[in-house]
């Protein structure tokens, strides 16, 4: 949304704030689909020793 015609601080969070509202309730979050895991369940990958080369 461009507000930049808006010169009132408080006009413009207000404008902001109903467009954001209506944008979440035409378009909701979907819930992730089974067996995709977030953050701390994703399996980490293995940190590779540093030093010496293997050959």
């Amino acid at each position: 949304m461009n507000t930049k015609t808006i010169a009132d601080k408080a006009v413009r969070k207000e404008t902001k704030r109903k467009a954001r509202k209506a944008a979440d309730e035409k378009n909701p979050l979907q819930p992730r689909p089974a067996g995709v895991d977030r953050g701390s369940l994703k399996r980490k990958v293995k940190v590779i020793a540093r030093g010496q080369r293997k050959r």
